[in-house]
């Protein structure tokens, strides 16, 4: 179908207004749509304009306020007026508009003029305008996380949930919000800031340590506990457990658990070949030209094992 005005716009010569369908030019377009067997509200969502677009020329609609103002005096256009400027002012016609726009995308015609409008306004109040409503919205969020646990600030919640050893991701699905939201906006108005060493601090008080250091090094680096372990005891995140451990110059070692029980059985089957080591035992035989098949048969251990094994330093021993 070809299209004779531009999609969201009127074209109008002043008296007359231009058709999309066949390009004539009328003083009012909605009389002449039921020759192309259209109706209004057709029209009106094919060619992107707004509901109330009269389909007529400026001058038309001049005729058309004119006449309408010169029958205020009835009774009935009295009394339809009184009825709009109520529901105008109590809110509820704004309401139903925006009811009736939810779900439904802004024709052309009134994104042309919503950009030409915010075109307008001057970019630092327009962003001092963004910057309040979500200033608006975070305190209206805070507010209710904190009335809805017993708490008069939500600063005062947040403090609680840590000193019992929440993480940020505990507290963000206890409240609702998201983690991120919570570590952004709610957690730099704590006084003082909590640290990742302080959330970890009550776990290790409750299991029996002088604090956060000696907690990771007996879980960590003597029971060689994975960090995934430590951060479901703990019930925070591994981000947290390997924050902490940085903290306090603790190296974290991936698979903290597989690899010590695959050295474990590496160096009991270096005891039973009265070998100091596996790799001391990979080296010798591996120099006395045997194969790794030979070897493998020898420890019960996968040929792949061995060669990693040979691979690493001897400092990971």
């Amino acid at each position: 179908m070809r299209i004779h005005a531009p999609i969201g716009q009127m074209l109008t010569d002043g008296e007359r207004v231009r058709c999309h369908l066949c390009g004539r030019w009328f003083l009012s377009v909605a009389s002449h749509l039921r020759v192309h067997g259209w109706s209004k509200a057709d029209y009106i969502a094919e060619f992107g304009l707004e509901l109330g677009n009269p389909l007529s020329g400026p001058a038309t609609r001049e005729r058309r306020a004119a006449a309408l103002l010169a029958r205020r005096v009835e009774p009935a256009i009295r009394h339809a007026q009184q009825r709009a400027l109520a529901r105008s002012r109590s809110g509820a016609l704004t309401l139903a508009a925006a009811q009736a726009a939810r779900g439904r995308r802004h024709p052309a015609e009134r994104r042309a003029k919503t950009l030409a409008t915010l075109a307008g306004i001057d970019p630092q109040a327009r962003a001092e305008g963004t910057r309040r409503r979500a200033r608006q919205h975070r305190e209206r969020l805070t507010r209710e996380v904190a009335a809805r646990f017993g708490f008069t600030t939500f600063e005062a919640y947040l403090a609680d949930r840590l000193d019992a050893g929440m993480s940020m991701a505990a507290i963000s699905r206890e409240a609702g919000l998201h983690k991120d939201w919570v570590s952004r906006h709610a957690a730099p108005a704590l006084p003082p800031a909590r640290s990742v060493a302080d959330r970890l601090a009550p776990v290790a008080r409750r299991l029996g340590f002088a604090d956060t250091g000696a907690y990771l090094t007996a879980t960590h680096v003597e029971q060689h506990r994975s960090v995934a372990s430590i951060a479901a005891e703990a019930g925070v995140t591994r981000s947290t457990v390997l924050t902490a451990l940085r903290r306090h110059g603790i190296d974290a070692v991936p698979h903290a658990t597989k690899r010590h029980l695959a050295d474990a059985r590496g160096q009991a089957v270096a005891d039973s070949l009265g070998f100091p080591s596996l790799r001391a035992y990979i080296t010798d035989r591996r120099a006395a030209g045997l194969p790794w098949t030979t070897l493998a048969a020898e420890t019960g251990l996968p040929a792949t094992t061995l060669r990693r094994h040979l691979a690493v330093t001897e400092s990971t021993y």
